[in-house]
């Protein structure tokens, strides 16, 4: 093949949430259709695509860091920059030299189609409604995920809920769901090229809902999906998933015994001035009930440290929530201030040192238990889905999200083996293949 130097080469970066990586390998995906070939970011490329996250002002920062980066390693590169910064932050990311597209969340999924030809402007070039449909969608490629066991399926975008700290109901708009068939019809191409798990992922999933079909629809249907091994819901607000969720989910084969389930606080009046949907007694029969049905459930949760007004007693009542209730994946937050959000008015706010010393203690907590949990499964034998290796030591997930190392000479990729659990090693448990 002589003319090898006219293929186009494009590279992309995602910052942020699962539901940003799932929206980039269909991005990908769609680029490869087009002729381009995709190689890993930080390589030459003819087209760099930045997929940008803008849930707090540090997220704001990467974004800007990232492009800056793209640009100075790779001076000649077209320069994309989309998904929730490019949404919310137009005027600022037009400052940056070296940006020659901004493509905001109601057009991205199309960015394939605006990069031909990829010819560099003295402005860039604006994608950009400030008004986000609310209709259902599909989405018309299947993702491309390099080499990855697990695959990101989208199911649902937007939200409804108006969190007082959350800016992504702005940059995202509405919540919207994927037609049904649309959904089950990239889950049937993920499981042929080869996926044994599918992570369901959005901004609200538990809220999806098309025709008569609901979350729980989804979960069923892909239950029967032959060739798929696992099922693994990603964040999911606790108000929407109802119990029928975690009966279904403790007699599935496939469903995994593990759910995300965001707290931010633990106390009924921040609870209320943060606009969350449930108080903590409704957080803790959930959690209870979860417990009782999947005893070796996997329970993980968001917490949010230095909110407005968070006293010593508010931030007491999150800690103690936490410490009894059998959760062991914490993602502790540090409360920052955004504009266009209610909590950026709402004082008096609570020192950088004081949030520091409470985001510490609950990262302590949140170690602790983790070990606790994993001590319970200690010389047990467990599937586990194996992703990568370096040197024989293969690394991999059990079902309730429990991060397992083995040594092997065999490659493990992609496989389901069982392994007897052996000791603890930092944030993981070290077995041997049974």
């Amino acid at each position: 093949m002589h003319n090898k130097n006219k293929i186009k080469t494009a590279s992309l970066h995602t910052l942020g949430c699962r539901l940003n990586q799932a929206e980039t390998a269909v991005i990908a995906k769609n680029l490869q259709q087009q002729g381009f070939e995709i190689v890993d970011f930080g390589q030459p490329s003819d087209l760099t695509v930045i997929n940008t996250c803008t849930v707090t002002e540090q997220a704001d920062a990467k974004c800007r860091k990232a492009v800056r980066q793209s640009v100075r390693s790779n001076p000649d590169t077209f320069v994309a920059v989309v998904g929730c910064y490019a949404q919310m932050g137009v005027e600022t990311i037009r400052e940056i030299e070296g940006v020659d597209m901004i493509v905001g969340n109601e057009h991205k999924m199309q960015l394939a189609g605006f990069v031909d030809p990829l010819e560099k402007m003295s402005e860039p070039r604006i994608i950009h409604s400030s008004k986000i449909s609310r209709e259902e969608f599909t989405i018309e490629s299947v993702g491309l995920f390099d080499n990855n066991t697990r695959a990101n399926l989208k199911v649902q975008d937007g939200c409804n809920f108006v969190c007082s700290f959350c800016i992504i109901a702005k940059a995202r708009g509405p919540a919207r769901s994927r037609t049904f068939d649309d959904v089950l019809d990239e889950a049937n191409k993920l499981v042929e090229m080869g996926h044994k798990e599918i992570v369901i992922t959005g901004v609200n999933v538990g809220t999806y809902s098309n025709s008569s079909k609901n979350f729980l629809d989804i979960l069923m249907a892909l239950e029967k999906l032959e060739g798929l091994e696992r099922v693994r819901i990603s964040s999911i607000e606790p108000t929407t998933i109802g119990r029928a969720v975690i009966d279904f989910m403790a007699g599935s084969k496939k469903i995994c015994p593990y759910l995300h389930i965001p707290l931010q606080s633990g106390d009924d009046a921040i609870l209320e001035s943060m606009r969350r949907k449930h108080d903590a007694a409704f957080f803790r029969e959930f959690i209870e009930y979860a417990v009782k049905k999947i005893p070796h459930i996997g329970l993980g949760t968001d917490i949010m440290v230095g909110y407005p007004t968070e006293g010593e007693e508010e931030y007491k009542n999150s800690k103690k929530l936490l410490a009894d209730l059998p959760i062991s994946f914490f993602h502790v937050f540090t409360y920052s201030d955004r504009k266009g959000t209610t909590s950026y008015k709402i004082k008096p706010k609570v020192s950088p040192q004081e949030k520091k010393k409470r985001y510490n203690e609950l990262a302590e907590l949140g170690r602790r238990k983790k070990e606790i949990f994993y001590r319970i499964f200690l010389n047990r034998e467990m599937d586990v889905l194996f992703e990568d290796g370096k040197n024989g030591m293969w690394s991999g997930f059990t079902g309730n999200y429990i991060r397992v190392n083995v040594e092997s000479g065999a490659d493990l990729h992609n496989q389901i083996k069982k392994v007897k659990f052996l000791f603890i090693e930092k944030d993981r448990i070290i077995g041997e293949l049974v």
